[in-house]
């Protein structure tokens, strides 16, 4: 019978340490990695056909938080990044989607997107980003700031969101790719230049080399038991395939292939293994921490969804990646020296049509054709176009200056949106977000759509779908939902005073933050409010 082994933390390890010598210690390194639409469920599904030195070495020698889900909605990449390294919920750090309407502007607004920065390395487009939208610190500028700026922080991920908000607001660099030059760019929020070793890297043009092979199966075809036939209806064709079947082709000039390729995971780990070599990250007399997100896990799982061999085989690849990345932290920063976190920002659904051929109840209810009706709707009803800006996010964002504008009946608006949408297929509860409490949802649906609310960037009247059914189109698979297989994640712990065992007690994404800040003695970002996991007995 496995113990609860989490006191062991405090009272064994750290316990002993301070009864000894009165004083505490840190590790050398702290690496957090986050595998973008990993399903919680994807540890075991593939669990036989994984090697003994990747996701297995945390599995058995590490400890797993078996129960941990994301405690807001809508689940999608930013807010699941911010919310991971910030300890905070959206309705805190802000960053409540990939994108938002900003109600003072009117403005269509991207998370990372800040007009203010210059791009550096690649293209202007690309660059102009930084974390400047998110208004909470993260454990990484916590340790900065408790280190007096000795430690050192770094992120790293194809999608700039997926390296810029792990990473925070006085990150010693952030670094993604740009589609257009195939280089790993950075902005002059972090700096003026490239760091001289990123420039020698990206000359090496390693995007082309991956890029010029064809994806094949790692293993006979006919293994992938835990997949569905290659051949389905269920999955997104690529541009220059007749079928969405193996192998899939790539070409050298086209770099924004390497997102949806396993290459680019691997590109991923080729590049964080640079950065702790060139900048000599747990070399110094300060913790020192990385941080990686694995885009290409999300790119892939969007095409081909949870039961395809695409997403099979691109596991059994990253599996492989990793041990070698462990391995590596093994070599140049000793076992023991180190503390690593893997978990994600969100999972992802099966497919719908996928389920409908199983007999089970799903369906697509699209953002898009809705916006289209209800602004039908109000026209005929008020005699006003566009009186809705937006339905995203699972919200719909009303006009408000027209509507005040042309002295319409703003509860009157949201009253006929209300009845609308509760008359549709796959819609279980419309909110109007200024009477949560009057909803008949169930508390715990409030409580996830409360945390992921802040009333500048979100809409006026929530969307809580049916399960199985989502937003987005017939091929593939999304996520955004409330529902287990988009917020139950993994979450996994290993190296550095991290003991052996697992735990079922639920615990949240916002629960990592102010455990590294236990494990580390330092303060927890300034908009935390999980608990620490390992607790003294």
């Amino acid at each position: 019978m496995k113990k609860k082994l989490l006191g062991f933390l405090f009272t064994i390890s750290s316990g002993l340490v301070i009864a000894q010598s009165n004083q505490f210690s840190r590790p050398k390194l702290v690496v957090g990695i986050v595998v973008d639409q990993m399903r919680w469920d994807y540890l075991y599904r593939y669990y036989e056909r994984f090697g003994n030195n990747g996701f297995k070495r945390l599995l058995k020698n590490g400890f797993s938080c078996q129960n941990t889900y994301l405690n807001y909605i809508p689940s999608y990449t930013a807010p699941g990044h911010t919310s991971i390294f910030s300890g905070a919920i959206p309705a805190v750090h802000g960053i409540v989607g990939n994108d938002w309407v900003d109600q003072k502007t009117g403005r269509n607004q991207y998370c990372a997107q800040d007009d203010s920065a210059r791009g550096i390395g690649g293209s202007q487009q690309a660059g102009k980003m930084s974390p400047r939208q998110m208004k909470t610190t993260t454990i990484g500028d916590e340790l900065r700031l408790a280190s007096n700026f000795r430690s050192r922080v770094f992120g790293v991920a194809l999608k700039d969101r997926g390296a810029i908000f792990p990473a925070g607001h006085t990150a010693n660099g952030a670094f993604w790719f740009d589609d257009s030059t195939g280089n790993f760019i950075s902005s002059d929020f972090y700096g003026k230049n490239l760091p001289a070793w990123l420039t020698s890297f990206n000359n090496k043009k390693w995007p082309e080399y991956y890029l010029g092979k064809s994806w094949e199966t790692l293993y006979p075809i006919e293994s992938y038991t835990q997949s569905i036939e290659d051949e389905n209806n269920y999955e997104e064709l690529k541009t220059g395939e007749l079928k969405p079947v193996f192998p899939h082709l790539a070409t050298a000039d086209n770099f924004k292939q390497i997102r949806s390729l396993p290459q680019g995971n691997t590109l991923t780990f080729k590049l964080a293994k640079e950065i702790l070599t060139q900048e000599k990250l747990g070399q110094g007399s300060a913790t020192d921490m990385l941080t990686i997100s694995l885009s290409s896990t999300d790119y892939i799982g969007h095409a081909y969804g949870p039961n395809s061999i695409e997403v099979e085989d691109m596991y059994l690849r990253l599996d492989k990646d990793f041990g070698i990345f462990l391995q590596y932290l093994d070599d140049e920063i000793g076992e023991g020296n180190y503390v690593i976190f893997l978990t994600a920002d969100h999972g992802g659904a099966h497919n719908s049509s996928f389920l409908q051929d199983r007999k089970v109840p799903a369906g697509i209810l699209s953002e898009y054709d809705l916006k289209k009706e209800l602004n039908a709707l109000l026209k005929t009803k008020y005699g006003s176009d566009s009186l809705v800006r937006a339905v995203m996010n699972y919200q719909v964002v009303l006009n408000l200056p027209m509507i005040e504008r042309k002295k319409l009946n703003e509860e009157l608006i949201r009253h006929t949106v209300i009845k609308h949408c509760e008359a549709l297929s796959g819609m279980a509860y419309v909110i109007d977000l200024n009477h949560v409490n009057e909803s008949q949802a169930p508390s715990f649906m409030k409580e996830k759509l409360l945390n992921g609310y802040c009333a500048i960037r979100c809409g006026m009247i929530a969307l809580i779908y049916e399960p199985a059914w989502y937003s987005d189109g017939p091929k593939g698979t999304t996520h955004g939902t409330w529902n287990p297989y988009d917020t139950h994640i993994p979450l996994l712990w290993y190296g550095w005073h991290i003991p052996a065992g697992e735990t079922f007690e639920k615990t949240e994404v916002t629960d990592i933050a102010a455990t590294l800040g236990a494990l580390l003695h330092i303060q927890i970002p300034n908009g935390a409010n999980g608990k620490v996991i390992f607790q003294g007995q």
